[in-house]
Parts: structure tokens; C-alpha cells; sequence
């Protein structure tokens, strides 16, 4: 027998806004992240969790058509989910040094503890880890 212990996340450690699919929503889903790590207390890691969001909802604009959904969550590590309908996983590359776009994934791996691609009904979140600490 396997027996695992759930908890949840209380409300008022969930922050959720639906952005539109379009560029502007990027300035917009930085501003919304730094305004709630600095309501939780947690203002140092405003920098790193906004670009890190930047990233995220980017990649969510370029390679779907449908809403998107941007999603904190204040618990043993801040997790930044964003959630799109193309069912298509992200993947890290390496552009040539000349190439003025895809390095996202690798600035999101190296700033976070981890990421991964859960599947939903209509698309997919991509989720990130980093520590409360901010190291």
C-alpha cells in the first residue's frame, strides 16, 4: 500500500490572471508578478520570477492561438505556471550565436530549480520551481 500526504494551497497563496493572446500581455503578467511577490513579501525574487514569467507567457503568445493563464502559487517554492491550448511541449535549443531568439528555455532553466509540461483537455502548462530565497 502507498499512502501520500496532499495538502493544498490555501487562496490567498494563488495568484491567477487570464492574459490575452497578444505581445502586451507580456509588460502585463511581469507587472502583475512583481506587484504579488511584493504583497507576499517576497520582493527579491521579483526579478528573476519576472523574467522568468516573461519567458513563459512569450513562448505561449508565438506558438498558440487561444486564451492563456498565468498562475503563482506561494508554497514550499514560488511556482509560476502558464497555461496555453497548443498541446505541443517546449523544448530548449541552441541558435546560432547570430540568432535573436531562442534562448528562453535555457534562461528559464538556469534560473529555476526545475520545469516541466503537464497536459490539460485543451492545451498544456508549463510550470516552473524556484526557491522562496531567491538562491
Amino acid at each position: 500500500m502507498l499512502t501520500a500526504r496532499t495538502r493544498a494551497a490555501t487562496p490567498t497563496n494563488i495568484a491567477t490572471w487570464n492574459l490575452p493572446n497578444e505581445p502586451s500581455a507580456v509588460a502585463d503578467a511581469r507587472a502583475r508578478t512583481a506587484t504579488q511577490l511584493t504583497s507576499w513579501g517576497l520582493p527579491d525574487l521579483s526579478f528573476t520570477a519576472s523574467l522568468v514569467v516573461s519567458e513563459l507567457v512569450t513562448n505561449a503568445i508565438r506558438y498558440s492561438t487561444g486564451p492563456i493563464q498565468l498562475r503563482l502559487i506561494r508554497d514550499h517554492a514560488l511556482i509560476c505556471e502558464v497555461s496555453d491550448t497548443n498541446r505541443a511541449a517546449p523544448h530548449a535549443r541552441e541558435p546560432a550565436p547570430s540568432e535573436q531568439s531562442g534562448r528562453g528555455l535555457s534562461i528559464v532553466a538556469h534560473l529555476t530549480q526545475g520545469y516541466g509540461t503537464r497536459y490539460t483537455a485543451s492545451g498544456k502548462i508549463v510550470w516552473t520551481e524556484l526557491n522562496l530565497c531567491g538562491c
